[in-house]
């Protein structure tokens, strides 16, 4: 599968309707960008179940300011709607593999039951 474009105006769509989204911000002066791309087209090739989507952070600065990126590429990974992996910096191929398999084996039913009990105990005392 071929990556996709994401603006303001699908980003919820496409997330919301994949199961699992990695998400590279880029911008076309940046030469790490161009550099990572290939490794992302492979990566979209090699995992056609996962969704590879691309946010050309010049033409949607508000998108990626809505993500509070700041340095370029970063590269989320979203699994029913959750982050589960946002770091700056080009990958190697080896190691967003590495990044791609471990987002598919997250247990995502642990994943909620931990950040509901997060939410619930915000503001409560954990010492006994």
């Amino acid at each position: 599968m071929a990556t996709i474009e994401l603006t303001k105006d699908n980003f919820e769509q496409v997330i919301t309707g994949s199961p699992m989204v990695i998400v590279d911000f880029w911008a076309p002066w940046c030469g790490p960008c161009r550099a990572f791309a290939p490794t992302f087209e492979r990566s979209a090739q090699a995992h056609p179940d996962v969704v590879h989507a691309k946010v050309n952070t010049e033409a949607e600065q508000e998108l990626a300011a809505s993500f509070n990126i700041r340095s370029i590429p970063t590269l989320m990974v979203f699994r029913d709607q959750v982050v589960l992996y946002s770091e700056a910096g080009a990958l190697p191929a080896n190691a967003l593999e590495s990044v791609v398999t471990q987002a598919k084996a997250i247990d995502m039913d642990k994943v909620r039951e931990e950040i509901a009990a997060q939410q619930t105990g915000e503001g409560q005392s954990t010492s006994r």
